[in-house]
């Protein structure tokens, strides 16, 4: 027998509200990050590797702790704003890819627990329907189309 209910925790009406609503907002509030990047524009400026955020972090240090040693052709208020606003994008990036892993996980349980009981209600459909009693053979004949049947050909290995 398969396994079934895997996930009983299930949002509340009020819940799912809730998580709209704080949504909103949340779309609200970044409603000024407005940057969007075509194919070609992700490609030439891509994301920088975990090495060249090494040297960016070190730049930024010596920036800091050396100042009579940075350029001062460099807008260093705005590195500073553009390193700042980066740490802080990549830490809400990283809390809102861990939420969507979770509900991703429980949508998949659910997904699962729908899928077995639709099997079984059309187990029971197929005996009704076999029982000869009304309604029942419509039901089969409408859902028996996402069942096709393959054959499956046994071909000996190849030697």
């Amino acid at each position: 027998m398969a396994l079934s209910n895997l996930n009983n925790f299930h949002l509340a009406a009020s819940e799912v509200t809730e998580v709209n609503h704080l949504l909103n907002n949340l779309e609200d509030t970044l409603a000024g990050i407005k940057t969007t990047l075509t194919a070609d524009d992700r490609q030439r400026y891509g994301s920088i590797n975990e090495q060249n955020k090494l040297f960016v972090n070190k730049v930024y240090d010596y920036h800091k702790n050396v100042p009579n040693l940075r350029t001062m052709h460099i807008d260093w208020a705005e590195f500073e704003n553009d390193y700042n606003s980066r740490a802080n994008l990549e830490g809400i990036i990283n809390r809102l890819e861990s939420l969507l892993v979770k509900l991703k996980n429980a949508k998949t349980l659910h997904d699962y627990d729908n899928y077995q009981a639709a099997l079984d209600d059309y187990a029971y459909t197929n005996f009704m329907a076999g029982t000869g009693t009304e309604g029942f053979e419509t039901k089969r004949n409408e859902l028996k189309q996402f069942f096709t049947r393959s054959k499956v050909k046994n071909t000996p290995p190849a030697e």
